[in-house]
């Protein structure tokens, strides 16, 4: 991406820095009882403090003398780190209850806080679980009720989110792993240690500006 209007500091120190200050704003913002944002997943703030303690795993040893293989590697875990920042941002800092003021304060750009009916999505996901091949599923997804498996225009998919459990979830908020498919159908797999359990999944439909549409029903299938 370039980086001529990007969010994220390019430099290295400055990335180290912007991304420890980012990470403990979320954690205080998500913290207490009640917290002031009480919008965010907890696995998902668990999934951005274990992207920052893997990018300083690799980032420290390059402030010191250190081989070539060290830069690779940090810049591996820098890769791996903006891949949990970007979909974070767009989904859970862009607006209410977020505001202009915190978003300064994370040093993110600032966004009209005001829903208006092009930050709503209407479509709800439709989908099916199909068994191919060992360890494998996949999962066929499409607009509710369309005859075509496009997705809709100015979205960037369908969020899926699916757990191996002993029991059905209650709700979606139990599914603890999750991915972004930009095309259907999206292949889930599966270690050996999970053959013969019963997975569990649920989508919706997310827009460019990150916005989540309704959570389709749960569906299950045994993992072969």
């Amino acid at each position: 991406m370039s980086r001529a209007r990007d969010y994220i500091p390019a430099n290295d120190a400055e990335f180290n820095n912007w991304f420890m200050n980012l990470v403990e704003y979320v954690v205080e913002k998500t913290s207490g009882s009640p917290p002031a944002w009480d919008h965010i997943p907890q696995r998902h703030i668990v999934e951005l403090v274990a992207a920052y303690e893997d990018w300083r795993r690799f980032y420290d040893p390059t402030l010191e003398p250190h081989i070539p293989a060290a830069v690779t590697a940090k810049n591996d875990a820098r890769r791996r780190a903006e891949r949990v920042i970007r979909p974070f941002v767009r989904r859970f800092l862009h607006f209410e209850p977020v505001t202009n003021a915190d978003r300064t304060n994370m040093r993110l750009p600032q966004h009209d806080i005001v829903r208006t009916d092009h930050t709503v999505v209407p479509e709800e996901v439709e989908f099916n679980i199909v068994i191919e091949g060992i360890r494998v599923v996949h999962v066929h997804f499409k607009v509710l009720g369309a005859v075509g498996h496009a997705k809709p225009e100015g979205y960037d998919g369908a969020v899926i989110v699916w757990d191996v459990l002993d029991a059905p979830p209650a709700d979606v908020s139990a599914l603890n792993r999750h991915t972004m498919a930009s095309r259907t159908p999206h292949t889930l797999e599966f270690p050996e240690e999970e053959r013969s359990g019963t997975v569990y999944v649920s989508t919706a439909w997310q827009n460019e500006r990150g916005i989540l549409g309704r959570w389709s029903e749960i569906k299950s299938a045994v993992i072969p």
